[in-house]
């Protein structure tokens, strides 16, 4: 239970049980067709499928530029770490906008200056790069549009579709955007070959065409819940508070934190595949497109067969299996192995994400959706590009396979740690109000 009076509003008031109740009753037999029926929903999807795609085929080409100009992996931590700042920085505020003012005007406005930084991108490609610095600068301001479209996003998605077809829409949500992580890597590392300013050209077109699509977005079958409360402290610090008061909420987005923060090996794939498998930039590419594989391929079965029963179960194993396939990848010198591995380490993920998501938004009331969106997106964030920066650091004091392997073994010890620290979250069985 919250403990200011002012929260007290976040709690589930007698019209939406009412709104509920109503969707359950004209809930068609077959979601997934009443959902890709939804004009609404599938424009969503679509933006976000094109900006995706846009942003992936950037991230080959911004490490494998910056590891090919400075030939230091600490760089691409910088990279990481460049976007991180401000992200951390601006997401709370963030959040408050979210919950108060267009969500869709919001995620409009930033994947619109998402397009400015691939235009600045292709105008430092074309006049060639010396020095790694202009790319952090455009990093920076990269991380300033996600830090305002990721807590948006979620939060919007909510709104144009009723909460019984939720589920289905996490499922397909997800595996549109696994779709973009597999063309996109790999399509940015074919298109490489034509060199930097074509990849950066292509990210402008297809971010400036995600705009027009979020611009063309209405209201949703559920209207938004606006927040009325002032901007200070108190708001932009509530979205803390209802995730410390839900231990579920708390347990399951720092598990993804900390697994991710010390497992994640996607930094260093450009020094493996220049160094350890010596597959050029083609193969970077394909190595950033197998994590996407195994997590599509997991979120289709997601869609199709959605987790109801041993959930906590579900997600601490999927925890593990990331682990264990971080190691293997680590070990690995030869490219097939390596590309399982990811696959693997994708499938793992991907389930814990579809669980942890489902959960942070069906225990969220919409008024303060944008504001927990925002934390879970700074736990998100931090395990990306912080764990990125941290992949680098690790990687120049004690080498690439070393680190990776450690990075492997940690996420394997923060799941046996998190199963005792929080053993509610391992032991849930259904997601909340799976019942009623």
């Amino acid at each position: 239970m919250l403990r200011s009076g002012g929260e007290a509003r976040y709690a589930a008031t007698t019209d939406d049980r009412n709104h509920a109740r109503r969707d359950r009753m004209s809930t068609p037999t077959d979601p997934r067709r009443a959902l890709w029926r939804n004009r609404e929903f599938t424009r969503l999807i679509t933006a976000r499928l094109l900006a995706t795609l846009a942003v992936q085929m950037q991230t080959v080409a911004v490490g494998w530029q910056v590891y090919a100009v400075t030939r230091d992996p600490f760089d691409l931590g910088l990279v990481g770490l460049s976007q991180f700042l401000p992200f951390v920085l601006l997401i709370l505020p963030a959040g408050h906008l979210a919950d108060s003012q267009d969500r869709r005007r919001i995620l409009a406005v930033c994947f619109a200056l998402e397009c400015v930084c691939a235009l600045l991108l292709l105008a430092f490609a074309v006049h060639g790069l010396e020095s790694a610095r202009p790319v952090f600068a455009v990093m920076v301001l990269f991380g300033i549009a996600r830090a305002f479209a990721m807590p948006t996003g979620q939060a919007l998605l909510p709104n144009l579709v009723p909460r019984a077809h939720f589920g289905t829409a996490v499922a397909i949500n997800s595996s549109t955007w696994q779709v973009a992580t597999i063309a996109g890597p790999a399509l940015g590392g074919i298109v490489y070959l034509l060199g930097a300013p074509v990849v950066y050209a292509s990210v402008a077109v297809l971010l400036a065409a995600s705009v027009a699509m979020v611009l063309t977005l209405r209201a949703g079958g559920r209207d938004e819940a606006r927040s009325t409360e002032p901007p200070g402290w108190e708001a932009l610090l509530s979205g803390l508070r209802f995730v410390r008061s839900r231990r579920l909420v708390l347990g399951a987005i720092s598990l993804d934190l900390f697994a991710v923060l010390f497992g994640g090996a996607t930094a260093l794939l450009p020094v493996y595949a220049a160094d350890v498998l010596h597959v050029g930039p083609a193969g970077l590419g394909w190595l950033r497109t197998a994590p996407g594989i195994g997590a599509a391929l997991c979120g289709v079965a997601l869609g199709l067969m959605p987790i109801t029963r041993h959930v906590g179960r579900w997600m601490f194993g999927g925890v593990i299996v990331y682990g264990l396939a971080t190691i293997v990848f680590g070990a690995s010198t030869h490219f097939w192995l390596s590309l399982v591995a990811l696959l693997v380490m994708g499938s793992g993920d991907m389930v814990s994400v579809y669980v942890r998501h489902l959960l942070v938004q069906l225990e969220t009331p919409d008024e303060i959706r944008g504001r927990v969106s925002a934390v879970n997106a700074v736990f998100i964030g931090a395990s990306n590009e912080l764990g990125e920066f941290e992949s680098g650091v690790t990687a120049a004091w004690w080498g690439t396979v070393p680190a990776v392997m450690v990075g492997g073994c940690a996420t394997l010890a923060v799941a046996g740690l998190w199963s005792r620290l929080f053993p509610e979250l391992s032991r849930m069985d259904r997601f909340p109000g799976a019942d009623s």
